[in-house]
């Protein structure tokens, strides 16, 4: 049973839009952001700040 008001956030994962490598994993209402989102966040692979897009 799911806990209650939980339902409408679903799990995510936010890729590099330069190298594609899946870096971070995290949550989105899906109700308030139906679109994909996009972090400016750090890669690792690449050593740099780059945009960070979610994937399916």
């Amino acid at each position: 049973m799911a806990a209650k008001g939980k339902e409408n956030r679903i799990v995510i994962t936010l890729a590099c839009t330069e190298c594609k490598s899946r870096n971070y994993v995290t949550t989105k209402n899906k109700k308030n952001d139906p679109d994909r989102m996009e972090q400016r966040k750090y890669c690792s692979r690449c050593r740099t700040h780059r945009p960070h897009r979610e994937t399916k």
